[in-house]
């Protein structure tokens, strides 16, 4: 996907986006440059990780003009900490991650991150195709959802062959229809962003081009149901992929704004 695509990419009609609290985010804006960031943590330091970045960091991003949309811990492999940061542009990714890295709350909290965080570098710079990007969901009212974020969010994650990017959206419609259908509210349909790295601190993988979709889910019966939805996109599509997709089952961590809402 090239920069210009970006100026005809919105945010996506997410079906949860109508829910109670929605109004409270319209002056945030959009996001349409997406880090899909994966790290690994030192094993039995994950939850510990969580705890540091949802006590410092989500607010961070949001008062220097960057959103983190959710933060998961991955269900089938214990050492997953994901996350997804949206940026208003590519010239804000560099600005936004410049002041955060250099400033002064990173600086007191790295040493407590850094210390059992194994690798950071499995990060997919990404933006909507057909304007279907991430709805800004409110945060976690710490009131009225007391438990925490509720639900479940997959991802499915394509490495598509060179130029048939189009071509396997186009073709894997049904598929992610069939998704739908079977209880997931869509959260996004993206692809890897074809630009140089414009804060090269933080290294993007090179390796694609990727096709990300996100659903959430209220519950496990919902997520079996997905999961058969998604082998049919792995049949239906393989011709156009360069191997197996992955079918990512993600928990939202307590404050996750990512997450099911009534």
């Amino acid at each position: 996907m090239s920069a210009g695509t970006l100026a005809a990419a919105g945010v996506a009609a997410l079906a949860a986006a109508a829910s109670p609290g929605a109004s409270a985010v319209a002056h945030l804006g959009d996001f349409p440059v997406v880090e899909f960031r994966r790290y690994t943590i030192r094993e039995g330091e994950r939850q510990h990780f969580a705890d540091y970045f949802e006590s410092f960091f989500p607010e961070a991003f949001e008062q220097l003009g960057a959103i983190a949309f959710g933060q998961f811990l991955e269900r089938d492999h214990p050492e997953r900490f994901t996350w997804i940061r949206g940026f208003h542009s590519l010239d804000e990714r560099a600005v936004v991650n410049g002041a955060f890295y250099d400033g002064p709350l990173w600086k007191e909290h790295r040493t407590s991150m850094n210390d059992i965080l194994l690798d950071s570098d499995d990060v997919l710079l990404l933006a909507p195709l057909a304007a279907r990007g991430i709805t800004v969901l409110p945060a976690v009212d710490p009131v009225r959802e007391r438990e925490g974020a509720r639900g479940i969010v997959v991802a499915q994650i394509f490495a598509v062959k060179a130029g048939e990017v189009d071509a396997f959206v186009a073709g894997a419609g049904n598929a992610f229809a069939s998704c739908r259908a079977a209880g997931a509210r869509e959260a996004g349909l993206l692809a890897t962003l074809d630009v140089p790295n414009n804060f090269p601190r933080l290294p993007i993988r090179t390796d694609g081009p990727w096709v990300v979709w996100l659903g959430i889910v209220e519950n496990e019966e919902a997520v079996k149901a997905v999961r058969t939805a998604a082998a049919r996109t792995a049949r239906e599509s393989s011709a156009r992929l360069r191997g197996e997709p992955e079918f990512v089952v993600l928990q939202p961590t307590r404050r996750s704004r990512l997450r099911w809402l009534p």
